[in-house]
């Protein structure tokens, strides 16, 4: 499983937990979020995160 950073705000998505409040169960691959899907802080697109190196 990955994460995935706004490039604007610094949010992280985890595909391992997901993000229920945003119906994104847990597991869910960021190949799998919706393109319409926005930062839920900044409110960016999803095509500003990028993958985390850990």
């Amino acid at each position: 499983m990955k994460k995935w950073q706004c490039i604007v705000c610094g949010w992280v998505y985890d595909e391992a937990l997901g993000d229920e409040t945003h119906g994104l169960a847990p597991g869910t691959l960021w190949a799998d979020v919706p393109d319409s899907f926005v930062c839920p802080e900044c409110g960016v697109p999803k095509a500003d995160f990028v993958m985390m190196e850990i």
